[in-house]
């Protein structure tokens, strides 16, 4: 199955990178370092390396303290950073820019058996770190090949994707089964992965836990709040195509006064197609991009209905800023994002219907009185005016918020024990 997998990759690699060079019309990133994707790199003089996978923004955030317990722990180690999308990139350059000199950051190669030799030969990692979800069978048949041990992080498997990969037995099953290690987030994770055939499996916790929000992310939040003025401020965070047209169909329908709409688009290409909406819907709006908020400014004028969060990194600074806040990718069929960065902040946080990618962490949320979940784009505006006229209500929510998310850390310290035994054979 894998040599016919391989085949097929082979073929579809002119639509592969045609498509590529399509979503670089609206995300230039993906016209740039091509070369890499296919195999080839810069030259690299550094003999001891790991090498941490993270595909995009969020495993890259999901992967900071684990990178940073890496370079303490092993700091005659070079650290090789690799990703799929721009935005994991971009992510990663912002919150390494510390220890730039110990990172490098790339694309993974295509899952092609020649391409993820070249980067094996080249860079001679003794660790694969993967974050979360992303086991490619080439990519971990030549980890095994060429003796690198291959850990699954942070991990979590869904129902839905634990039935796809069944669907694909012959193709994930030996995959799963060459992993060296899996570091799973929930007891309900670890026992869909274990019906994979994986091998050394521990559960762990989730390392988003131990992200600690940036000291200057509560001040840019202050700053923000000033900017935006008195009015009480709904945050809808993360939100994904499809689920945009809902929120705002909702929000125009129940409209509440002194009352303003923070809206930040999970992925950045989209920025421009959720201020067309806003427009198409009548809404008066105001980009992120041109407040300046170290600017003596008056407070944003009461005419203005929704602020569009167009900007990347900041997602700390709204949770601050904000009263009151929903975690998108719920209202429709997508999973959802987790609570995380609203329970560090101390926000009340309200989810959808659709939470299968973070089911146990969204769960023991609501049993902590941190969450609430709603069932569609009516309710959520209903409850969320309901929740602003609640003071106490949303204060003792916060208070639960940042007690979960104390409570739940130390992921990264029990990954790292994890990963030293196979490092330290390596």
């Amino acid at each position: 199955m894998r040599l016919l997998y391989s085949f097929v990759w082979s073929l579809s690699l002119p639509i592969v990178l045609l498509r590529l060079w399509i979503r670089g019309r609206q995300e230039p990133g993906y016209r740039q370092h091509i070369s890499e994707r296919l195999g080839f790199y810069p030259a690299y003089t550094h003999k001891k390396t790991l090498w941490v996978h993270a595909v995009s923004a969020g495993e890259t955030r999901a992967a900071e303290p684990l990178i940073r317990a890496l370079l303490r722990r092993y700091p005659q180690h070079h650290l090789i950073l690799s990703h799929m999308t721009p935005t994991g990139r971009a992510t990663g350059a912002l919150l390494f820019a510390d220890v730039s000199d110990q990172i490098t950051q790339v694309f993974v190669p295509y899952d092609i058996n020649w391409m993820v030799k070249r980067f094996l030969r080249h860079y001679s990692p003794s660790l694969c770190a993967l974050i979360e979800t992303e086991v490619w069978p080439n990519l971990v048949a030549q980890c095994k090949q060429f003796g690198v041990p291959v850990a699954l992080v942070n991990a979590r498997l869904s129902d839905k994707s634990l039935r796809k990969a069944l669907k694909l037995s012959s193709l994930i099953l030996p995959a799963a089964n060459a992993i060296t290690c899996v570091a799973a987030q929930s007891g309900p994770d670890a026992e869909r992965l274990k019906s994979l055939g994986v091998n050394q499996l521990g559960v762990t916790g989730n390392m988003k836990f131990d992200v600690t929000p940036p000291e200057h992310m509560a001040e840019r939040g202050a700053r923000l709040r000033h900017w935006l003025g008195d009015r009480q401020i709904f945050l809808c965070a993360s939100t994904r195509d499809g689920e945009e047209e809902l929120l705002l169909n909702a929000f125009v329908a129940h409209r509440k006064a002194n009352t303003l709409l923070v809206l930040t688009p999970r992925h950045p290409q989209r920025f421009d197609q959720v201020a067309a909406m806003l427009t198409q819907h009548g809404l008066s709006f105001v980009r992120r991009s041109v407040m300046d908020l170290d600017a003596d400014e008056n407070p944003l004028p009461s005419s203005v209905d929704v602020v569009l969060g167009d900007s990347m990194g900041e997602m700390y600074m709204y949770y601050a800023a904000c009263d009151l806040a929903f975690v998108g990718g719920s209202l429709v069929n997508l999973g959802g994002h987790n609570l995380i960065e609203a329970c560090a902040m101390a926000k009340p946080v309200m989810t959808g219907p659709y939470t299968f990618n973070f089911s146990e962490i969204t769960e023991q949320a609501i049993t902590a009185q941190a969450a609430l979940r709603v069932a569609n784009p009516d309710q959520l505006f209903a409850q969320a005016w309901a929740l602003l006229d609640q003071p106490a209500t949303r204060a003792s929510m916060g208070q639960n918020a940042h007690a979960f998310f104390l409570q739940h850390q130390g992921a990264t310290s029990r990954t790292m024990h994890m990963l030293e035994k196979i490092i330290k054979t390596a």
